[in-house]
């Protein structure tokens, strides 16, 4: 087991989503990783696949974390229960709308439009039940010339405007290296479903909530927004930097880069004296945050100068000292070893011993625990669906 996870027999810390039944209708990145989200906090999440091959993300590999699971699709799912449904059968689609008709609270991505000639879209199944909560979760949002669009992560990053501010000037787009509006459109889900939940608690009534791929995209170039709103430029890619803000970025060492983060006069004098030019800060070019963002190219040609003469740890326990924010740029080899890693005890051990990231948040200093791996396809078809039928 992790350090400091939290051991199996430990109860849920409160508060929780005990007693409060999801059914999960899609697959990919983003409502999966909204029912992750639900289901380490207590609800029970039922996982709609496909009989044939399931959620498109269990077929990404390698690398697999155990034969037939692949890393993503662990990631992504640990902790929901599999239920398989045939949508061309009557018989099944009765099923799954009588499972969906009993549920508090639905998280769709499916293919535009599906859901609705499938008879279980929200308009029918909240008809069916007032008291449910009903996401559906697009890629363009609900209404607009693309609403019937589909789309995906790198999509959106481009369509979005985060590709153009991201990477370098003069170099190929780049992609963030994470699924940032697929797990952030997720993370919209989930809020807005707790936000639902508490409304229904004080009036009895469920009703829809719309996230998409391309409004959380707006969503995180907010402040590009309005730089650009108050400037009528567009913003250019600044790799590590941030716009405006100086120092404020990655600068190469002997061995490796250490992002230094210091973007006031107090705290660039200091960054000077470690770095053993005391004199820069009366320097005219560098005299306040505005003259040095002007001058920001003569500027990290004279930092690294004498930042690639010594290893990343030294300037990092010289700018610690002097009490000036910085951090190497890891591995994730080097993230998940760090002692910091381990102490917080995200990296969490089901009792059925998969490793998985935790939720990055805790209740009364208490981490909500991962309570199993991800589901076979189908393993609880029979358990969930039969058991609606029998009702």
């Amino acid at each position: 087991m992790s350090e400091a996870a939290v051991p199996a027999e430990s109860p849920l810390p409160k508060p929780t989503l005990e007693g409060i039944r999801v059914v999960e209708l899609g697959g990919s990145v983003a409502v999966p990783y909204a029912g992750w989200v639900l289901a380490t906090l207590g609800a029970e999440v039922v996982k709609v696949e496909r009989p044939d091959g399931g959620d498109d993300a269990r077929a990404w590999m390698p690398p697999e974390r155990r034969p037939g699971f692949g890393g993503i699709f662990t990631a992504l799912n640990a902790g929901k229960r599999s239920v398989t449904v045939d949508f061309k059968d009557p018989a099944a689609l009765e099923r799954l709308a009588t499972l969906i008709g009993r549920a508090d609270v639905v998280v769709q991505n499916l293919r535009p439009g599906l859901a609705e000639r499938l008879g279980i879209g929200a308009e029918a199944m909240l008809a069916a039940n007032p008291r449910l909560i009903y996401c559906d979760s697009g890629a363009f949002g609900r209404t607009g010339p693309l609403a019937d669009r589909p789309g995906y992560d790198p999509l959106m990053q481009a369509f979005g405007g985060i590709m153009s501010v991201t990477g370098h000037e003069g170099t190929d787009p780049v992609r963030v290296g994470t699924s940032l509006i697929d797990m952030g459109t997720g993370m919209w889900a989930v809020i807005g479903v707790l936000s639902a939940l508490r409304r229904r608690d004080a009036t009895g009534a469920g009703g829809r909530i719309d996230v998409s791929l391309y409004e959380t995209a707006l969503g995180w170039m907010t402040y590009h927004v309005s730089n650009f709103m108050a400037s009528g430029r567009d913003p250019r890619r600044p790799g590590t930097r941030s716009p405006g803000m100086a120092v404020y970025q990655a600068f190469a060492c002997a061995d490796g880069h250490l992002i230094i983060a210091a973007p006031s006069d107090r705290l660039f004098a200091k960054v000077a004296a470690v770095l053993g030019h005391p004199e820069w800060p009366g320097d005219p070019r560098f005299a306040s945050n505005e003259r040095r963002f002007e001058n920001i190219e003569v500027l990290v040609g004279l930092i690294e100068d004498v930042t690639r003469t010594r290893p990343r740890a030294h300037w990092q326990a010289a700018l610690d000292a002097a009490g000036v924010p910085s951090a190497p740029l890891q591995s994730v080899s080097e993230v998940v070893a760090h002692p910091q890693t381990r102490a917080l005890g995200i990296v969490e051990t089901t009792p059925d011993g998969w490793e998985l990231v935790g939720l990055p948040l805790s209740f009364d200093g208490l981490r909500p625990p991962q309570r199993s791996g991800p589901p076979g396809l189908g393993a609880d078809t029979e358990a969930v669906l039969g058991g609606e039928a029998g009702a």
